[in-house]
């Protein structure tokens, strides 16, 4: 596998585990196990690459494998996909309304 497509990985699954643990936490914004996995791994993917951008030492995660890259590169995901749930939730919740 190409290193882009590692460290893509990497920052969908952290998006998807980050979306479900906003969604978990306050049930006022859950959209749902399906919704939170979706919206927090694209908004894992997304977030992630704009990180990587951002701060160099994470854009190259997957030519050095290194433990600190890889977990930065998983948070960074995780805390994209959180804000993203946390967004989506909110507008569909203020649409409903």
């Amino acid at each position: 596998m190409s290193g882009m497509l590692v460290t893509l990985l990497i920052q969908i699954i952290g998006g998807a585990i980050g979306g479900n643990v906003v969604g978990g936490a306050a049930k006022n914004i859950d959209l749902g196990t399906m919704g939170n996995t979706i919206a927090g791994a694209i908004g894992g993917g997304v977030g992630g690459q704009i990180l990587g951008m951002l701060i160099p030492m994470l854009a190259n995660t997957a030519a050095t494998p290194d433990i600190g890259a890889i977990i930065g590169q998983a948070a960074g995901g995780g805390v994209a996909g959180a804000v993203l749930t946390a967004i989506v939730g909110m507008i569909k919740n203020r649409s409903a309304a």
